[in-house]
């Protein structure tokens, strides 16, 4: 299950699953499931800082003792593709209900908790890849549109350190523009094509904007109904329940393209996509070669 290409990394989102024993890890009774991983797979995105903004507008960073960790649990060359916390990225805080009013987030786009969060990583050193900024669908009365999106990311981004390669996942499908891409290469930003929810096919976006994808992206595969596929798997996640041929298929024909430009790729899929992770890297593995 190693990466497919010196350009091409392929790992999963999260990666403590009890279920891919078999698979992944051991029977062991105590075991460090990430070092076990990293004998399987060059990289990881990590998911557990995103959630960072609680009541109160109180913002939780990463525990050093616990980044320190997963430093020690993976070899050099390994990378991890890390969410940054949603603490930046909220312009306002979840609702619990939907007449709920909105109550702004203080700290949408903070420059200060970003660099404390990247003060926080050092300690992965260059293990550290894709920094992706995950947005959420952002309404009129969260943003006014692309242009207010680009304005106030643009100021935001010319505030922060140098030498780490930050990412953006929109989820707003009228964003996908000429506008928005122009921006990112500005920026020297890159794109995450998200695959599930409601956004359009990864792959007609590539066709539309492949041109305009240098150097590095990411793609992550997310399935569709989660309910649905919870529901098929028991939350068991080793077997494909799900098969998504054409869509792999596909994937493959990009990945390719991708790897002719020489752009650097990082792929990482979820059990919801199909219905077991590993499997489904195995399967796009086997398409790569």
């Amino acid at each position: 299950m190693e990466m497919a290409t010196t350009s091409t990394y392929i790992g999963t989102c999260s990666w403590k699953y009890d279920s891919w024993r078999g698979i992944v890890y051991s029977d062991a009774k105590e075991k460090n499931f990430l070092r076990e991983y990293s004998q399987h797979f060059s990289t990881v995105e990590v998911d557990q800082w995103f959630w960072s903004l609680f009541t109160g507008d109180k913002v939780v960073l990463p525990n050093s003792k616990v980044v320190q960790e997963y430093a020690d649990s993976v070899p050099e060359d390994f990378v991890f593709s890390i969410k940054v916390p949603n603490s930046i990225t909220l312009t306002h805080h979840y609702k619990k209900r939907k007449s709920d009013s909105l109550t702004a987030n203080p700290h949408f786009l903070s420059v200060d908790v970003m660099k404390r969060f990247l003060e926080l990583l050092a300690p992965l050193g260059d293990r550290i890849g894709p920094l992706n900024f995950q947005f959420e669908y952002l309404n009129k009365q969260k943003m006014g549109g692309v242009g207010d999106f680009v304005e106030k990311f643009g100021e935001f981004i010319t505030q922060l350190p140098a030498g780490f390669k930050y990412c953006i996942e929109i989820r707003n499908p009228n964003y996908l523009t000429n506008k928005y891409f122009d921006f990112l290469t500005a920026t020297e930003l890159h794109h995450v094509f998200l695959h599930g929810y409601y956004m359009p096919s990864i792959f007609d976006v590539y066709k539309q904007f492949g041109d305009k994808i240098r150097s590095l992206t990411l793609i992550r595969l997310h399935g569709g109904d989660r309910k649905e596929i919870e529901k098929q798997t028991g939350n068991k996640w080793n077997e494909i329940v799900a098969p998504k041929d054409k869509d792999l298929q596909s994937l493959a024909t990009m990945l390719t393209d991708l790897r002719n430009k020489k752009v650097e790729t990082f792929v990482y899929v979820n059990n919801h996509f199909e219905g077991s992770a590993p499997r489904t890297i195995a399967r796009i593995n086997e398409l790569l070669k």
